[in-house]
């Protein structure tokens, strides 16, 4: 009986279909093929697709080797591929601070090469353990490392005062508050108007105050798009005071979403606090009198005030070198 283990037939007519549908591709693609204009007139005319003409014919572009036409075996099952115990160790690891997993991968693959599961198979180990949904305490981990990272940021914003706060003179007044994103400590000015040159001196002032008393440096200050803040869009933001201000300090002016005062929840949130703390159903007798008052409350808020959104923490035991002066 004859062997025909050993026979070559089918590779030798494998090889020679795919190296004769090699040849005509390529003139379909040159457009100096005789009879086909377009690649989908050759996959029609000679029973194929795209999907399998192109894996055969990348490989063998890929190895330049006659051997990559042939049928090869599958991939291993998919219980090989999971990854070491380790690996998903260091990927659980990292998804505690609330990382992705396109992060996760970027971090990986520094030390492990070759070995760095893919974005897709670290989102598989990460619902094996049922980490793939973000949790509160990941997403205020993340943020605290990126604050850190980042450097300090300070959130400003104006605040409308009320016209019978001060009983003998009913003028309008506003304020202007910095607080910092990371410690919530926090500095306002009082102001006569909503100028882009009153609110880059109040500004000013509360970058000084801070800087000064608990050595908070700013990197980055968030703003609504109010004009007296300038503009992300302006071609002329060297010409704006308030912009103008941070250029010469070094500090990056970064702007919120539109319609969105969330993203500057938490000076909005020290407005509400001040108002229920100092201001609701208060008069104050003149200008002074308020001013102190609002310093008075300022020190009291970072210095001795629990603050909910940092643990029961104060701001000013974050502060980089807390004065108690």
């Amino acid at each position: 009986m004859r062997d025909n283990r050993r026979d070559e037939t089918l590779k030798r007519n494998y090889i020679q279909k795919y190296q004769f549908l090699i040849d005509e591709y390529r003139q379909v693609k040159a457009k100096n093929h005789p009879k086909f204009r377009y690649v989908k007139d050759f996959y029609r005319f000679h029973g194929t697709c795209a999907q399998t003409f192109l894996k055969y014919y990348g490989r063998y572009r890929i190895s330049a080797d006659k051997g990559a036409l042939l049928p090869a075996k599958r991939g291993p099952k998919w219980r090989t591929r999971r990854a070491l115990p380790d690996i998903e160790a260091q990927v659980l690891a990292l998804r505690a601070h609330g990382i992705n997993r396109y992060e996760i991968h970027s971090m990986l693959k520094v030390t492990l090469a070759e070995r760095t599961p893919s974005p897709s198979g670290i989102y598989q180990i990460l619902k094996r353990n049922g980490q793939h949904r973000l949790t509160q305490p990941m997403t205020e981990e993340k943020r605290r490392i990126i604050r850190l990272k980042a450097g300090e940021l300070g959130h400003i914003d104006c605040h409308h005062l009320s016209q019978d706060l001060i009983a003998s003179d009913p003028k309008r007044r506003y304020l202007v508050c910095l607080i910092d994103c990371y410690s919530r400590l926090a500095w306002a000015e009082v102001i006569e108007d909503l100028t882009s040159l009153s609110v880059m001196f109040a500004s000013l002032r509360c970058l000084n105050h801070l800087s000064e008393r608990y050595r908070v440096r700013f990197a980055e200050v968030l703003t609504d798009n109010g004009p007296e803040f300038g503009s992300a869009t302006s071609h002329t933001k060297a010409q704006h005071p308030f912009e103008r201000m941070l250029m010469e300090l070094g500090i990056r002016h970064r702007y919120t979403r539109p319609y969105r005062p969330q993203t500057n929840g938490k000076v909005e949130r020290f407005w509400r606090t001040l108002n229920e703390d100092l201001l609701e159903g208060t008069f104050f007798e003149s200008k002074t009198h308020f001013e102190t008052g609002l310093m008075t409350y300022i020190l009291y808020y970072n210095q001795e005030r629990p603050h909910q959104g940092i643990h029961g923490k104060t701001p000013a035991s974050l502060a980089p070198n807390p004065s108690t002066n």
